[in-house]
């Protein structure tokens, strides 16, 4: 079986996360997706529980079609966790299943700051797409502009991001914040 990993912090996640997956099913690139929540953020930002977030991704699996999953090995690994480190996890985990990592265009720039980029694109075939403002990708879709960062800011302004995240999710963000 064909696995996209969605890695993320997913702090919340968000309907460009949704739109992704969605097509990722939809344009049989994969069989499956494979949401996964970062346990804690290599680069230290800070997050929502993990479990809280593992949830908002469970509703925003079921949002996103009957091909999304939410896997949590990131609980179960050595902290910090790296991408290579999750994927390499994965593929021993599960040797029935070819692994291939989805990131949006707006991540390119930031990868010589991560581990072993180049085994990453080496040993799981990135799928790479676009994200408006942040460039194209020939041959894939450029999808809108949502950012988490934004979603936060606003959210812990009492301003309104129902348009930005799944019914489900804005309900988990109730009496949440990003930076208390």
């Amino acid at each position: 079986m064909r696995v996209a990993i969605y890695g993320g912090s997913f702090n919340p996640p968000h309907v460009g996360h949704a739109m992704v997956a969605a097509w990722l099913g939809w344009t049989s690139r994969v069989d499956r997706v494979w949401l996964v929540p970062t346990g804690s953020h290599a680069f230290g930002k800070r997050l929502l529980p993990f479990g809280l977030r593992v949830e908002m991704c469970e509703v925003l699996a079921r949002c996103a079609g009957s091909h999304v999953d939410v896997c949590t090995i990131e609980a179960e690994l050595p902290v910090p966790s790296y991408t290579i480190d999750t994927l390499r996890a994965l593929a021993v985990r599960h040797p029935e299943h070819t692994f291939q990592l989805v990131v949006g265009a707006d991540i390119l720039p930031e990868t010589p700051r991560w581990k072993a980029w180049d085994a990453i694109a080496r040993e799981f075939e990135p799928i790479v797409v676009g994200r408006g403002g942040h460039g194209d990708v020939e041959g894939m879709p450029t999808f809108p502009e949502v950012s988490s960062t934004v979603i936060r800011a606003r959210h812990d302004a009492g301003q309104d991001v129902s348009a930005l995240v799944p019914s489900g999710v804005l309900a988990l963000l109730e009496g949440q914040s990003f930076t208390a």
